[in-house]
């Protein structure tokens, strides 16, 4: 396949980038061997098919990964697929701690880029088992996959108050816009407090408060 036009949004990414830089350059060069074009979302590079996302490329403490967007949908006879917690349907990545394992593994890797293209070439989708109430937004999941602390703080929510947030946020139309709900709650998830919970300590619910006391006699 052809190669993929370099996005400039990504070049800063790598440019700018303390960890995993010479990774992140090996992966990037194998996903675009296979003509999925580069785009820049949720702060980290993404490959997409016609404008679906197809694999998303991002960094941890421990490993740098590659997540593919419906890795459950795709046969792993290398058993390399990870998901990432249970409450993630339709995500898998690929993990890797050292450049030496991506390029052992690039055959491999660029089999599973191919299998994730045919799947959104079929427009096939991750079935949502009907336990899960409702399905998170990518743009959380993203958020999750960032920052362990705010995963945990989240999962420790009453499941009230994570579907609170879950519907507040996918009620969103836009992808930034869902970005920037998530940014917003951010402290109140790490503090704790459901969407609606007072945040001042003088009364339980919104509407009675809003969180936006200056001044309490």
């Amino acid at each position: 396949m052809m190669e993929s036009k370099l996005n400039p949004k990504v070049d800063e990414f790598l440019s700018n980038a303390t960890t995993w830089k010479e990774e992140f350059q090996a992966l990037r060069r194998i996903v675009l061997d296979s003509g999925l074009t580069e785009d820049f979302k949720w702060m980290h590079p993404c490959y997409t098919l016609q404008n679906k996302n197809v694999v998303l490329m991002h960094g941890f403490k421990e490993y740098c990964a590659l997540l593919f967007h419906k890795g459950a949908l795709l046969s792993d006879p290398k058993g390399i697929l990870v998901q990432q917690t249970e409450k993630v349907q339709a995500a898998r990545q690929i993990r890797f701690k050292n450049l030496q394992e991506i390029l052992e593994l690039e055959p491999v890797i660029k089999e599973y880029i191919t299998k994730a293209i045919e799947v959104e070439k079929a427009g096939l989708k991750v079935e949502v088992k009907r336990e899960t109430e409702i399905e998170i937004p990518e743009e959380l999941q993203s958020k999750f996959s960032e920052n362990a602390a705010f995963q945990e703080a989240f999962e420790t929510l009453t499941p009230g108050r994570q579907r609170e947030y879950i519907m507040h946020i996918g009620q969103a139309k836009k992808s930034e816009t869902r970005t920037a709900r998530i940014e917003k709650n951010m402290p109140r998830i790490l503090n704790g407090k459901g969407l609606k919970d007072c945040v001042c300590g003088f009364s339980k619910r919104m509407p009675n408060c809003d969180g936006s006391h200056k001044n309490v006699e």
